[in-house]
């Protein structure tokens, strides 16, 4: 989509704080941290949510995960970590671009409606 911003952030067209790229994943720093440790991981396909996935998109979901994970470890996040995936103006989805948030860094609480999340 020409005027989404995650779009033309995994294109190159704007800068990014990026600490992994692959020909389908984007991994870079949220400008808004709600943790010491906060980065976003999207997928390089426009999908507008997570509710928009097709059984297409199974294998490039799991390797979302999986990225989260092992850039969570390079992040320093060992101890633990916490991965949100807001769907839906509903859900808080406020960038309608299919993205996952990683956050850690620091104790969070227990209760996520304590957290702020794009």
């Amino acid at each position: 989509m020409s005027d989404c911003i995650f779009c033309k952030l995994a294109s190159g067209e704007f800068p990014s704080n990026k600490i992994y790229e692959d020909d389908d994943i984007l991994a870079f720093h949220d400008l808004h941290p709600v943790a010491p440790v906060h980065f976003l991981v999207v997928p390089k396909i426009h999908i507008e949510s997570l509710a928009h996935a097709e059984v297409e998109h199974q294998a490039l979901l799991g390797k979302m995960m999986l990225v989260a994970a092992r850039v969570a470890t390079e992040q320093g996040l060992e101890s633990g970590f916490r991965t949100i995936i807001n769907t839906g103006a509903g859900g808080g989805q406020s960038v309608f671009h299919l993205h996952l948030h990683v956050i850690g860094g620091k104790k969070l609480p227990t209760n996520i409606t304590e957290l702020s999340t794009h």
